[in-house]
């Protein structure tokens, strides 16, 4: 009797089991596809880095850094120039795929060129990260004092942004290199520290690196710009460890306001 009773109960739980499990099973798949899908949402673009133009670097520190290793102020901003793309590279990679042209400059030379040819900049306001919008060109305020005209000023910062003159630039590179996302590193600024001489360098303190940036997409919007910030320690001037430290940490910066920019809603 007792396995009559046991064989009629597994009979009537068996449906329940299977239709359980088939719940759980389906449930499980959907949100790893939805995971999945995520994931290589933004694997779909491919983004090219630009390098800044040489004359767009202003190295503070260029004299200390050539006390210690003895390179020139040419060879310190070619090291620089190099070492904030790979450093881009690195930090991008993981997301999208990712065209250096700095990585082989025999072949990207006349590219390079081309894109400075058809490159301007405007001086903007840095723009709010938190509420991104692209900044706009700012109407100069002009009154009379003294019976002389004047032009107003701003006291809010401001960063050195990239405009393309041509319509057919990016169409250009996109055909070419089948890039849809392109970072221009506009200018890149260290700063040294506040000491009045070498007496005081090795006081407590710091310098600053100032990156200028701003990325479009390859229909000319305006996807993000502005500047990254990143102190380094007053002594430190070798550029290998500034570049694979400190550059890092402003790849890393620009590569999640692309995420961002990108897929403004995690996980949609």
């Amino acid at each position: 009797m007792n396995k009559m009773i046991k064989i009629v109960k597994y009979r009537l739980l068996t449906p329940y089991f299977l239709l359980l499990t088939s719940f759980l099973f389906s449930q499980h798949t959907t949100i790893s596809t939805k995971t999945t899908a995520a994931k290589s949402a933004n694997t779909k673009h491919k983004v090219m880095i630009i390098p800044f133009e040489p004359r767009m670097y202003l190295g503070e520190i260029d004299m200390y850094i050539n006390q210690e290793t003895k390179q020139s102020a040419k060879q310190i901003r070619a090291t620089f120039r190099d070492g904030i793309n790979e450093q881009l590279y690195k930090a991008l990679k993981p997301h999208y795929s990712v065209v250096d042209l700095m990585d082989d400059t025999v072949k990207t030379r006349k590219d390079i060129e081309k894109i400075y040819q058809y490159l301007g900049y405007d001086y903007q306001k840095v723009p709010d990260q938190n509420n991104y919008t692209p900044p706009k060109k700012e109407k100069e305020e002009k009154g009379i004092t003294n019976g002389q005209i004047t032009v107003g000023t701003n006291s809010d910062q401001r960063f050195m942004n990239a405009k393309v003159k041509s319509p057919k630039l990016v169409p250009y590179l996109y055909d070419k290199y089948k890039t849809d996302i392109f970072v221009f590193i506009n200018q890149l600024d260290i700063k040294g520290s506040a000491a009045n001489g070498p007496a005081e360098l090795a006081a407590t303190g710091s310098r600053k690196i100032i990156l200028h940036y701003t990325v479009y997409t390859y229909d000319a919007v305006e996807l993000n710009s502005g500047i990254v910030e990143q102190d380094f320690p007053v002594d430190l001037n070798n550029p290998a460890k500034i570049i694979g430290t400190y550059f890092s940490k402003i790849a890393q910066t620009i590569t999640a306001r692309i995420d961002k920019a990108l897929d403004p809603i995690p996980g949609k």
